[in-house]
């Protein structure tokens, strides 16, 4: 989920959680301001509501306030830190949950003992929806990675309904979604059929 969609993004996140997806993320990547900080409370309430759970990109505070997951990245704060700060999963009522991002075999290799819940490899394709993206991994070096992370890997980077089939062939676990799913629809009730349509397509909420 980002902040910046062009449908309102708690009505966006209304729309994919009816839709049945399993988990959510919410991603800025700029200004943390009030205005934002309070879209992402009202999403993770309909997450709790929802029993869905909840990710903040980056922000270990922000997750801990609104009881949340997170998803940090190779130069945000380190995993071991991140878990002292949340907690064991299940701490405090916090999901507590924890994802780090990876973008080659070292670094994957390196995160296999971190602290965390999941992995994430990309981008996997070429993705518009991040700032100088590392190198496309692409789904041989995907499924030649996929041996050195015991824990479940998510796939990021450029997933769309044509591809995401192949990634879930090359070992992903499951697969981040944002321009197949977001940015491509105008309203909410788009989005909300293309969230079905993508829950259809993996063959499990869980996935998406």
């Amino acid at each position: 989920m980002l902040a910046t969609v062009p449908v309102d993004p708690i009505e966006a996140a209304r729309s994919v959680l009816d839709g049945g997806a399993r988990i959510l993320q919410f991603r800025h990547k700029a200004h943390f301001s009030r205005a934002v900080f309070d879209t992402a409370r009202h999403i993770a309430e309909l997450c709790r509501a929802a029993d869905v759970p909840f990710i903040i990109n980056d922000r270990a505070d922000v997750a801990m306030m609104l009881r949340a997951g997170l998803h940090i990245g190779q130069d945000d704060l380190a995993p071991s830190d991140a878990r002292r700060l949340l907690g064991p999963l299940g701490a405090s009522g916090s999901d507590a949950l924890i994802g780090f991002s990876t973008h080659n075999e070292a670094e994957l290799r390196a995160a296999a003992s971190e602290p965390v819940d999941y992995l994430a490899l990309g981008p996997l394709f070429g993705t518009a929806t991040k700032e100088n993206p590392d190198p496309a991994v692409g789904l041989a070096e995907l499924r030649r990675l996929r041996q050195f992370a015991a824990k479940p890997l998510v796939a990021i980077g450029g997933i769309t309904r044509r591809n995401a089939l192949g990634a879930f062939d090359a070992g992903a676990d499951s697969v981040a979604v944002i321009g197949d799913l977001l940015t491509a629809c105008s309203c909410a009730a788009d989005i909300g059929k293309r969230t079905e349509e993508w829950v259809q397509l993996t063959g499990s909420p869980a996935r998406v």
